[in-house]
């Protein structure tokens, strides 16, 4: 929802302004690979701001102002050759976001025969300093270490290898998610599960980690707006349902015409506090509308999930904001939780009542009635459905006993096998270290008891972000 913010990414390459009357030819080679890589970063779909060569401490300074106005979101550093530290650091401290420094060879290695023959001493040093990226690396770290400059480091070579190129596509990917996760709004409606302790959250520290907005909205609003959705319209959602979901004989007409009326009232919802996510809880004991507004929301939230506006249940903050990390990098990220153990197959159930991503569904997606939402009050029609067999990872937001918070990872597999067929979003998941020792091992970092899974290895690319975020990350397995 809202407004889209494309990535910004800043670059420059630095040299020694010294070199260029010594050495015929070297500026202009060094300024063709900084447009190699500049092309290469606009093929990662993001806006570059290409500064060229910085040679000198009066173009350090110009350059880091320049990042500033052109509101730079990650910078690239490239290491061409030898550079004075002194023409680094005001180009960083000044645009003051990330850095990653490109230590890129322009090939694999010097071609030594070629490079010996060439007679004149001083071509030699020329030809040498062309390939000398790796030299300042150490004394640019040195200097930003001292100054309390985090920054990351990709080590290649410009040409011929893609596991280089892959970690920077990871590394704009990354940004990319924390610029969404900076703008986006999370809706929190209605309240906490009375008793759920580990839901309970920190919404400073939310802001303090992640940015954006968040909005607390009651029930009522939502039944109200509910109240205004018109028959015709009903209509349509429905056969949106239906052209969705396989839906279970059993369910009434009576249900499914109340599903749509609140998706539809969560669509309008969305699109007044203009919302990227959501969670939410509400008892809806007591008064009968609010009780038929939230027994009826979860086809609702499904199809919300599905155009990444993640829905997390039981007023999960944290878990909302991992579904919409999951979901910004592609992978989905449905709402889960351990259902049961299975030693027979090594493997563990888990899924969740409630939203899931249909977006990462294994076959077809059923809707069905249940005459009781266990430990919730109301009945009516809920999602069963797995997670695509194959690679998945597993991501939660944590908040640790300081109050600060961290990410906990995991990759397995979801596999085939038989499932519990309640009505649920249900999977089974095979983890490298086993069932008993994933459990463990997860268990000990005390995560809250949800987590949201996505399709895919994408662990890497989290702790890219965790690093943006300067957050703690754990990875299980």
């Amino acid at each position: 929802m809202g407004k889209k913010y494309g990535l910004k990414a800043g670059l420059f390459g630095i040299g020694l302004d010294a070199y260029w009357d010594q050495f015929e030819g070297l500026k202009v080679r060094l300024e063709g690979y900084i447009n190699e890589v500049c092309n290469r970063l606009r093929s990662f779909d993001a806006e570059i701001v290409n500064l060229g060569l910085i040679d000198n401490t009066h173009k350090a300074f110009e350059a880091g102002h320049n990042f500033r106005k052109e509101d730079v979101d990650i910078i690239f550093l490239y290491v061409t050759t030898y550079a004075l530290s002194s023409t680094v650091l005001p180009v960083v401290q000044i645009a003051n976001v990330p850095v990653v420094i490109l230590n890129l060879s322009p090939e694999k290695a010097i071609d030594y025969e070629n490079f010996n023959r060439l007679g004149n001493r001083t071509a030699m040093t020329g030809e040498w300093l062309a390939y000398c990226s790796s030299c300042p690396v150490p004394e640019i770290a040195n200097v930003f270490n001292r100054v309390g400059i985090q920054f990351h480091q990709i080590t290649g070579s410009l040409n011929d290898d893609e596991e280089c190129w892959n970690e920077i596509s990871e590394w704009i990917e990354a940004a990319k998610v924390k610029k969404t996760m900076a703008h986006n709004r999370l809706g929190c409606l209605g309240t906490y599960y009375s008793g759920m302790l580990d839901m309970y959250s920190d919404l400073t520290q939310q802001y303090a980690h992640f940015g954006g907005h968040i909005e607390i909205i009651e029930v009522d609003e939502l039944t109200s707006i509910r109240r205004d959705i018109t028959e015709a319209i009903i209509d349509k959602r429905v056969k949106v349902f239906y052209d969705k979901f396989e839906i279970d004989p059993a369910c009434s007409r009576t249900d499914l015409r109340s599903a749509a009326r609140t998706s539809v009232a969560l669509d309008k919802l969305v699109e007044k506090y203009d919302l990227g996510s959501i969670a939410y809880y509400y008892k809806g004991s007591g008064v009968s509308e609010n009780e038929d507004t939230i027994s009826s929301i979860i086809i609702g939230n499904s199809l919300l999930t599905s155009r990444s506006i993640p829905v997390a249940g039981e007023y999960d903050i944290k878990n909302a904001r991992a579904m919409k990390i999951m979901d910004s990098f592609g992978a989905g990220g449905s709402f889960t939780e351990y259902y049961a153990m299975d030693f027979n197959d090594d493997v563990i159930l888990m899924g969740h009542d409630g939203p899931g991503h249909i977006k990462i569904a294994e076959g077809k997606i059923r809707i069905k009635p249940l005459e009781e939402y266990h430990g919730k009050v109301g009945k009516g029609l809920s999602i069963e459905m797995s997670v695509k067999h194959g690679p998945v990872t597993l991501l939660a937001v944590v908040q640790r006993a300081d109050g600060k918070l961290m990410f906990l990872l995991a990759e397995g597999e979801s596999v085939p096998g038989p499932l519990l067929e309640i009505g649920n979003t249900n999977s089974r998941y095979r983890f490298p270290v086993g069932v008993k020792r994933f459990i463990e091992e997860w268990n000990s970092h005390g995560p809250a008891h949800h987590c949201a899974v996505g399709i895919g290895h994408i662990s890497s690319k989290i702790i890219k972000l965790a690093k943006l975020l300067n957050m703690e990350v754990i990875k299980v397995c």
